[in-house]
């Protein structure tokens, strides 16, 4: 375990509208938030019927399918440019519209199954990323969404992201 994995991340390693995220993982190692914080949202939603899934809790929202896959979709960006950052790359990534993503998944016309399988695979790779990367690599910074940012702080909002939205699944689709 790095010593830097277990270090919040400033306010100043981030753009402020991922403060939520950040302030929503717990205290300690990051990377064992990801690890345990995965399994069992995954274990929860694998209890779902095919027709619960792709149900959204209200007009105009999206599925529980379209979240889990959303989920996946921010996670390997997060992942992509905590890669990029740590390995020293300086050019600066663009932003992504998470909306314009999820209309174009199709999560709804894939079984439950493989969502929850490519969730699972997701998270296991950034794990492995963030479990061995150098010390040296958690503080870097570089530019995304035309904001600086470091390498730990993109594994805490890697987490707090997916928190949120498993809070979501709890209170409002009630799963």
């Amino acid at each position: 375990m790095s010593h830097a994995a277990t270090v919040r991340p400033g306010a100043d390693e981030f753009a402020p509208h991922y403060s939520g995220y950040v302030a929503g993982v717990p205290d300690g190692d990051v990377t064992r938030a990801l690890a345990t914080q995965g399994d069992a949202m995954i274990a929860r939603l694998k209890g779902l019927t095919e027709e619960q899934a792709a149900a959204a809790y209200a007009p105009g929202k999206w599925t529980i399918k379209e979240v889990i896959c959303h989920i996946s979709d921010a996670e390997r960006i997060f992942a992509y440019r905590a890669l990029r950052i740590a390995r020293g790359d300086a050019t600066p990534l663009a932003p992504f519209d998470e909306d314009a993503y999820a209309a174009t998944c199709e999560a709804n016309s894939r079984p439950l199954d493989t969502l929850l399988g490519e969730c699972a695979a997701v998270r296991g790779a950034t794990l492995e990323l963030f479990r061995w990367l150098p010390e040296s690599a958690w503080t870097r910074r570089g530019i995304a969404s035309s904001k600086e940012i470091s390498v730990r702080a993109l594994a805490w909002i890697a987490a707090g992201h997916a928190g949120h939205h498993d809070r979501i699944l709890k209170e409002r689709y009630g799963v």
